[in-house]
């Protein structure tokens, strides 16, 4: 059994882990719905739960089944029905035994110290199952008893086309984010409820609002969409969650139409790589200078074709400025500015080619 023990380590490429994420995320569409790196937590913790019980022999310890109450609770919270939750769970169980016996084959292990490590393990996901199916319902339950959780419900209905008990005269802005852990969604409720409706949707914080508000400063990204009839509010809140995917990177209190090009040439990556392909062809992603030029190239462009400001936010010289764009069209051929009538179209081409290269 030291010999089984040893296989969950997983060394450098974390394939257990991962491969436990995707098989639960795969089998479940709710577990999908959820923020990657969220299920990435959970999963960790309940792998560490299983290898400590599995190295004292199956012995389960409160400790082991803490992991599995968080899961279970937290996904209460984040609206994912227990079937949901199960089916994520069972998916990755079989992930891990599948797993596991492929590296004891391979570790020569014979077949009874196999079929003695799987049994082990199975003993162990029960536990932890029965334990986080519990906390699943003890966290519904005490949701149901609360005005606060009703609202929430109502505000799912509403952001999934749902008919729900609502005022539908007003209009309202649909503000979604990326922050799916119930603690910290609570602490920003604060900046959020005054006016509206507020509450973990598809397992991120998500708003409905009258007005604008105004967070601490360092919040995490914050898609707002314009005000709209509650008919509109279920195409906004597909929208803000698309810009939500492609804004990486920034933080605070976003407009979703100030996002608009991002978001839309996000959800074309073939279309970006074909123009990235036939716009720069002459340079190579692996060589640093030539990197250096399209970043200083997208700057540019960024500021409005200004040489000024662009070497102010690269903190180079403007001649330099001036020099990579001499360098970077004669690398790559191709003219920064079109023929009359194509200047718009030929920056945002620009524009989304050295993004999608730079990617």
């Amino acid at each position: 059994m030291d010999r089984f023990i040893g296989l969950f380590d997983d060394g450098k490429d974390r394939r257990l882990l991962e491969a436990t994420v995707e098989a639960a995320r795969g089998h479940s569409p709710d577990v999908a719905a959820l923020p990657k790196a969220e299920v990435r937590r959970h999963t960790q913790a309940m792998i560490d739960a299983s290898a400590a019980a599995f190295a004292r022999g199956g012995e389960v310890r409160e400790e082991d089944l803490s992991a599995a109450e968080l899961l279970g609770a937290d996904r209460a919270r984040q609206g994912v029905p227990v079937a949901a939750l199960l089916d994520g769970f069972q998916a990755g169980r079989t992930q891990i035994v599948r797993l596991l016996i492929e590296r004891g084959r391979a570790a020569g292990l014979s077949g009874d110290d196999l079929l003695e490590g799987v049994t082990r393990i199975d003993a162990i996901a029960t536990a932890l199952e029965h334990r986080m199916v519990h906390a699943h319902r003890i966290a519904e339950l005490e949701m149901a008893r609360t005005t606060r959780d009703s609202a929430v419900q109502r505000l799912r209905q509403l952001l999934h086309g749902e008919e729900t008990a609502f005022d539908r005269t007003g209009h309202y802005h649909c503000v979604v984010s990326d922050i799916s852990d119930p603690a910290t969604a609570r602490r920003l409720e604060q900046f959020l409820l005054s006016d509206g409706l507020c509450g973990l949707v598809d397992g991120r914080l998500a708003a409905l609002v009258t007005r604008t508000p105004v967070p601490p400063a360092g919040t995490p990204l914050l898609i707002i969409s314009p005000a709209a009839p509650v008919a509109e509010l279920p195409g906004l809140y597909t929208l803000c969650r698309r810009a939500l995917q492609a804004a990486g990177g920034l933080t605070g209190v976003r407009n979703l139409t100030e996002l608009a090009l991002l978001t839309a040439t996000a959800a074309e990556p073939a279309l970006g790589g074909l123009l990235s392909a036939e716009l720069l062809g002459g340079l190579d992603p692996a060589e640093a200078f030539h990197r250096e030029l399209a970043e200083t190239v997208l700057a540019h462009l960024d500021h409005g074709g200004r040489v000024d400001p662009a070497a102010r936010a690269l903190h180079v010289h403007p001649n330099t400025v001036k020099y990579r764009i001499r360098r970077f069209q004669e690398l790559t051929g191709h003219s920064l500015t079109g023929p009359p009538g194509s200047a718009v179209a030929q920056t945002a081409h620009w524009w989304w080619a050295l993004r999608s290269w730079l990617r």
